[in-house]
């Protein structure tokens, strides 16, 4: 089956138009309840089945927060730096997620090597979550896998624009990216 790429982003310029709720109601694609917000790109669903499926945010890298006793208690800049920059991002997507109702529209693209759904998340009223925490310099355009993205020109512009007002993480001149984050504390 093949995809027509502009079909795709004439729905998903709708989505923002009509809000996202009546959108998907006239095209049949289920909402999902949110169980849990893990960090600032990684959610819990649950289905109108009843399924729990674990979501990675498609086209994003949110920075890390910290798991461990060691993390939490680490004084090295680039830790605190990172994970700061990790809860201010969990905390806005637990914040959006509150405000559509605990509710998510999402647009699986993949699933990646932990078998997590990849995934556009919109709330009900059509607001993409990826774009507000690019926006808002708590996450960046993630461009290994920008491929599978079907928003990246919304992602890329609004990192553009973080960027230039020196938003969020963007302020901090010791901010490392979130890759590079894990592959130096392999």
């Amino acid at each position: 089956m093949k995809i027509n790429i502009k079909l795709v982003v004439v729905i998903f310029a709708s989505f923002n138009l009509v809000g996202c709720q009546i959108l998907a109601d006239i095209l049949g694609v289920d909402s999902y309840q949110v169980k849990r917000v893990a960090d600032g790109d990684t959610l819990t669903a649950v289905d109108s089945s009843g399924n729990e499926i674990k979501v990675r945010f498609a086209c994003i890298d949110a920075p890390e927060i910290p798991h461990t006793t060691a993390e939490k208690k680490s004084r090295k800049y680039v830790d605190k730096s990172q994970f700061s920059w990790g809860q201010l991002a969990k905390e806005k997507v637990e914040s959006l997620v509150a405000e559509g109702g605990e509710q998510v529209i999402l647009t699986i693209t993949d699933t990646d090597q932990y078998g997590r759904k990849v995934s556009e998340v919109r709330l009900p009223d059509g607001t993409f979550i990826q774009e507000v925490l690019v926006r808002e310099g708590l996450a960046e355009v993630y461009r290994d896998y920008l491929s599978d993205c079907p928003s990246s020109e919304i992602v890329e512009a609004a990192e553009v624009t973080a960027k230039e007002s020196q938003k969020g993480l963007w302020s901090d001149s010791r901010y490392v990216s979130p890759w590079e984050f894990r592959r130096l504390n392999k």
